[in-house]
């Protein structure tokens, strides 16, 4: 299992565009990747549930991955939640 934290940069959090880049990302690779924020977890390959996080910029984002590609996952998804850019 692969588990970092990342301060989100970009001005409006994880807003729609950046949800909808993590979703397609989560989707490339075979691994589980869960994303927590605060007491607030989602599964990442589910739009709604990455959106319900509610997170700020600022706010720490815990994001774990686990399964046969579990290093790319993480850092593939690590680089769009660490963007200062909406993702796009």
């Amino acid at each position: 299992m692969q588990i970092r934290e990342i301060r989100l940069r970009n001005a409006k959090g994880l807003h729609a565009r950046v949800a909808a880049r993590i979703v397609k990302v989560a989707g490339r690779f075979r691994s589980r990747a869960v994303l927590t924020v605060g007491d607030r977890r989602a599964n990442a390959r589910s739009i709604m549930a990455v959106l319900m996080l509610g997170a700020a910029m600022g706010a720490t984002v815990r994001l774990e991955t686990e399964g046969p590609d579990e290093q790319a996952a993480m850092e593939a998804m690590a680089a769009v939640l660490a963007a200062k850019g909406d993702g796009a």
